[in-house]
């Protein structure tokens, strides 16, 4: 559980630091297209990830029995 912990408060910490940046470089009256973009692009990367982490798990197990 701690490590989860520790995994939720870097997530939220990076998440601040992206909206900052969005912030900083999209001009205003476009945030909502932004934040939509922002969470398209997460989406897609956190699902690429725990795909390839599985595929990773799958082999590890194949390998120990």
């Amino acid at each position: 559980m701690v490590s989860s912990a520790f995994g939720l408060v870097a997530a939220l910490a990076w998440n601040e630091a992206i909206k900052k940046t969005i912030e900083e470089f999209i001009p205003k009256g476009q945030g909502v297209l932004s934040l939509f973009v922002y969470a398209s692009a997460v989406t897609l990367v956190a699902v690429m990830a725990v795909s390839r982490l599985g595929k990773i798990k799958q082999r590890f197990d194949d390998n120990n029995h």
